[in-house]
């Protein structure tokens, strides 16, 4: 199994690929961009994909949403949740008042402000394209008055000394990825399946009556989101995550019936909930 992630390595992809890999028995291909990471699986360059498509704290990827809208008939085959932990790495023996920058990607300079403004009053911030390449430019250089914001893994990689760990202004920060193949999963018993669909005209109640028969069927929807459909001003996607399998009989019968009200329907895929999320009950 060769699975594609968006390097380079040490960054949260990779931690999520490195977990994939480990449940699939698989080989790891990095690649640099979230759309040819699609294109690596649609031209069997790679047989599945880790995409980050939801932050707790950010909301979407608009890329990777996008991409499973438009573009790709792939498929979700499975998710992962992996908690954004951020350390502060220095080369070895550097000590906090030595440090006078500190380098990572714009998003983790922002998401460990609290830490940064107690413990590195003052200190320069430099923007990285991504947190491993933060850490592995301060190891480059061998300066001992630089530091960067990066994962633990991106510190074993390039040898950095941990300095401080946790320091995210956030512990409930986690990040949702998504394995893309050309076939989703069987059922399991404990599923989530995720859908796209636009409604036939702009009316009063038109949402709700595609959405109502979720709530008639007791179908749990765990997300729901609009996206642009890039044609108007007011025209929108409607994205849901449902608790279930596609093949279950009541999520069969609920999407048959969207399929009738909506002017389009795309299921992305049925996949194995991630063990970390709380169970349900449910059944056919």
């Amino acid at each position: 199994m060769r699975i594609a992630f968006l390097g380079p390595e040490g960054t949260f992809s990779e931690v999520a690929a490195l977990a994939q890999a480990e449940r699939d028995n698989g080989t790891l291909v990095a690649f640099s961009s979230i759309p040819a990471l699609v294109s690596a699986v649609e031209t069997g360059l790679a047989d599945a994909a880790i995409l980050p498509i939801e932050n707790s704290l950010e909301g979407s990827v608009s890329t990777t949403v996008d991409l499973l809208i438009h573009e790709t008939s792939l498929k979700i085959r499975g998710e992962l949740m992996i908690p954004v932990r951020h350390f502060l790495t220095v080369v070895p023996g550097t000590s906090l008042t030595d440090i006078k920058s500190v380098s990572s990607h714009t998003q983790a300079l922002g998401q460990c402000r609290r830490f940064l403004d107690r413990c590195l009053p003052g200190v320069e911030q430099e923007a990285a394209l991504s947190t491993a390449l933060a850490v592995s430019s301060v190891m480059k250089s061998g300066e001992t008055d630089r530091a960067a914001i990066g994962t633990e893994r991106a510190a074993e990689l390039y040898g950095a000394e941990v300095l401080a760990h946790d320091i995210q202004d956030n512990d409930n920060n986690v990040t949702r990825f998504v394995v893309l193949a050309r076939e989703d999963e069987d059922r399991t018993g404990r599923d989530k399946t995720s859908v796209c669909f636009s409604i036939k005209a702009n009316v009063p109640g038109a949402l709700f009556e595609c959405l109502q028969d979720f709530a008639n069927n007791e179908i749990q929807m765990t997300k729901l989101e609009s996206r642009p459909m890039k044609t108007q001003i007011g025209a929108y996607y409607f994205l849901v995550d449902l608790e279930g399998h596609r093949t279950d009989q009541k999520v069969a019968e609920t999407l048959e019936r969207l399929n009738e009200k909506c002017a389009m329907v795309k299921i992305f895929g049925s996949y194995p909930m991630d063990p970390t999320v709380p169970a349900y009950e449910g059944g056919d």
